[in-house]
Parts: C-alpha cells; structure tokens; sequence
C-alpha cells in the first residue's frame, strides 16, 4: 500500500477536526455514547476524504514524450547538458 501524500494527510485531517466540531456543535450531545458515534463518523468521512483526493500520477519509463521533448525522448535540459559537456570538457 503507498504511503498518503501531504495533501491527503491535510485534507483528511482537517476534514476530521472541522466535521467533529460541526457534528458536535450541530447536535449539542453531551453523552459519552454520542460523542464516540460523532467521532467514528468524522473519522470514517476523514478517511473517504483522504482516499478520494487524488494522488499525483508519475511517469513511467515508457510514457509518452511530453509536448516539451523531442520524438526521440530527450528533454530540453538533457539536450542542454550535453551540449554543455561537449563545449567544456572535464580533463582526469
């Protein structure tokens, strides 16, 4: 299983804290009984939240070149750096 990224992390937890003070204030209990049910629902919507928030998608090695590289794959910078070795030689 991934790790959670720092967005869902953040969006789960806020969406915990915000929707137990919501429910809370919103039903006014004060017994130990429904402050645990408000909890565990704030806790499984934390949860939905941090699921649903999507996660950043990475490139794998046979992706499609972007719009930014040439056909054959190669970036501007990769492009750049060997040009930039070819004018500066490293002597050993």
């Amino acid at each position: 299983m991934p790790r959670p990224t720092a967005a869902q992390l953040a969006y789960g937890s806020a969406t915990v804290i915000v929707s137990t003070i919501a429910m809370l204030l919103l039903s006014q209990t004060s017994t130990g009984l429904g402050v645990a049910v408000i909890s565990a629902a704030a806790l499984a919507l934390g949860l939905l939240v941090a699921l649903t928030v999507p996660a950043p998608r990475r490139r794998g090695r046979h992706a499609a070149p972007t719009a930014r590289q040439g056909a054959e794959g190669t970036s501007p910078a990769t492009t750049r750096s060997a040009g930039a070795d070819a004018e500066h030689p490293v002597h050993h």
